[in-house]
C-alpha cells in the first residue's frame, strides 16, 4: 500500500489485497460474502460472532477488534446500524478500526449515516495518512445477495475509482461529490424509497377493501406509471406477509429523522420536508407496535390498524 496521503495503492486483486469487513447483519453478511467469493481474503468483525458463522465457514478469519480487523487489512468495510456504531467501531481511540490502519489505508464506510460523522471520519484517516469513503447502499437484501445495490459514494473520486473492482461486486458505484455526500445522498433515496413504500402499501390496502385480487392488482400496474423497484422488491411479500427485514423499519426511522434534522439544524436552508415528517410518522408508528425489526414493507400493518382491518 502507498504511504503517503495523495499517492494511491497498487492495483486491487485477489492475490494482494486484503480485505476487512466489520458488520455482519443481513446486509453486511451478503455483500462480504460476494468479496469472500471472488477470491479476496477477508477478516471480519462482528458484535455478535454467532452472525459471522457461514462467513468463517467459508474461509473468512474472525477478529477481536474493529482495530484488529483494521491492522490486518488494506480495505475496510464497515457496515453497521446507527451513526453510534460508526463512532464506536471506527473513531473509538483504542478498540476503532481508524486506531489501528496503516499508511494508504481505505476505508468504506457502508451504513446509512449522518454526513457530518463522514466528514469526521474522513479527517481522522487523513490524519493516519489513510483514504475514506462514505458509501451507503441502496437495493435492499436482494440487491446484496445480487450484487445489484445502488452504491452512492462520497470522498476523493479517484479512490472510488480505484475501489471499482470491489464496488463492481456489490453493485453500481457513483461517485457523489466530498466526503458526506453519499450519505446526504442515501437519507435524499431513503426519503423517494418511503414515499414509495406508504403508496404501495396504501394501495395495496385500498384494492383489497374495494375486493380487487390484490395479485393482479399489483401486476397489472407494475409495467405502468405506479410501478417501481419498491414494488418489485417489496410487492409480493407484502401479499404473502413476509415482513422479514432485508433492513430493519427501525433504520427508516432513523434516516428520515436525520433529513428532518439536519434541515431544522440549517438556517441556510429554505428546504421544507412534509412528506418525510409524515413518513416517519407512519414508520414510527411501526416501531411503536413492537415491529421495529420487521422489514419496510411491514408498513402495511400500520394502514390496517388505521383502518381495523384484520
Amino acid at each position: 500500500m502507498a504511504a503517503n496521503q495523495g499517492s494511491y495503492p497498487n492495483p486491487i486483486h485477489p492475490s494482494r489485497t486484503r480485505i476487512g469487513w466489520i458488520g455482519t447483519g443481513v446486509m453486511g453478511a451478503a455483500m462480504a460474502g460476494r468479496i469472500l467469493s471472488a477470491g479476496y481474503s477477508l477478516t471480519i468483525y462482528a458484535r455478535t460472532p454467532s452472525k459471522a458463522t457461514s462467513l468463517v465457514a467459508s474461509g473468512a478469519s474472525l477478529a477481536s477488534s474493529p482495530a484488529s480487523v483494521a491492522s490486518l487489512s488494506d480495505v475496510i468495510f464497515s457496515m453497521v446500524g446507527h451513526p453510534h456504531d460508526v463512532r464506536s467501531v471506527l473513531l473509538d481511540p483504542v478498540s476503532g478500526a481508524i486506531s489501528s490502519l496503516s499508511p494508504g489505508s481505505v476505508l468504506i464506510d457502508c451504513t446509512s449515516s449522518h454526513p457530518a460523522l463522514a466528514r469526521e471520519v474522513a479527517t481522522a484517516a487523513r490524519e493516519k495518512n489513510c483514504f475514506s469513503v462514505d458509501a451507503p447502499v441502496s437495493g435492499g437484501d436482494v440487491g446484496a445477495r445480487d450484487g445489484t445495490l445502488a452504491i452512492m459514494a462520497g470522498g476523493d473520486e479517484e479512490v472510488v475509482q480505484w475501489l471499482s473492482p470491489l464496488f463492481d461486486l456489490l453493485g453500481k458505484a457513483t461517485w457523489m461529490g466530498p466526503p458526506g455526500s453519499g450519505q446526504s445522498s442515501k437519507i435524499a433515496n431513503q426519503i423517494a424509497v418511503a414515499g414509495s413504500v406508504v403508496g404501495t402499501t396504501e394501495g395495496i390496502l385500498f384494492a383489497r377493501k374495494m375486493g380487487l385480487d390484490t395479485g393482479a392488482f399489483l401486476e397489472a400496474i407494475g409495467s405502468g406509471a405506479a410501478g417501481s423497484k419498491v414494488m418489485e422488491i417489496f410487492g409480493e411479500r407484502i401479499l404473502k406477509r413476509d415482513f422479514a427485514p432485508g433492513g430493519f423499519v427501525e433504520y427508516m426511522v432513523k434516516d428520515l429523522g436525520m433529513a428532518l434534522e439536519i434541515m431544522d439544524g440549517n438556517s441556510d436552508s429554505a428546504v421544507v420536508l412534509p412528506g418525510a415528517a409524515l413518513f416517519r410518522q407512519m414508520f414510527t408508528g411501526m416501531v411503536a407496535n413492537g415491529d421495529g425489526k420487521m422489514g419496510i414493507q411491514g408498513l402495511i400493518t400500520v394502514h390496517e390498524r388505521i383502518n381495523g382491518v384484520e
